[in-house]
């Protein structure tokens, strides 16, 4: 996939596409942060951590850009997060996300909201970059109450 972002990174140059260009940049500055700070080493799951917290950050500006009525600033926040989910793995549907919620919920056997944590522990490792864990935890919690 870092091949394939750098391969996009010289296609959008010669493209002029001034906006794809701008967020593969940020991914391939974010990755090199990440390397120099935290001494990771450069991979396909470090560049699906990156892409999942520069989606999540825009995700958030929607959220507030949306109360302030500024649907310019959505409309291209929104086509940044499209072009970012290029590069995730292919995100699992509902169901899916659900039977393996099924399955941590028959091992763990939680009694209420105060085991939110352990089935969360169980189900991360499985779901991380492909799937949207807000939404995740959202579909516990609910089962929990």
């Amino acid at each position: 996939m870092l091949e394939q972002l750098n391969k996009d990174m010289i296609e959008a140059m010669k493209a002029k596409e001034k906006d794809r260009l701008t967020v593969i940049r940020m991914v391939k500055a974010s990755i090199k942060q990440e390397v120099i700070d935290h001494k990771k080493e450069e991979n396909d799951e470090l560049l699906i951590d990156v892409v999942n917290k520069q989606i999540k950050m825009r995700k958030d500006s929607i959220a507030e850009f949306e109360k302030a009525g500024r649907a310019d600033l959505v409309e291209k926040t929104q086509s940044e997060v499209d072009i970012l989910m290029k590069y995730l793995p292919e995100q699992l549907s509902d169901e899916e996300v659900e039977a393996i919620i099924d399955e941590a919920f028959t091992k763990i056997n939680p009694e209420g909201k105060k085991d939110m944590g352990k089935v969360m522990q169980e189900v991360s490792p499985k779901l991380k970059g492909i799937a949207d864990m807000k939404k995740v935890s959202g579909m516990i919690a609910g089962r929990l109450n």
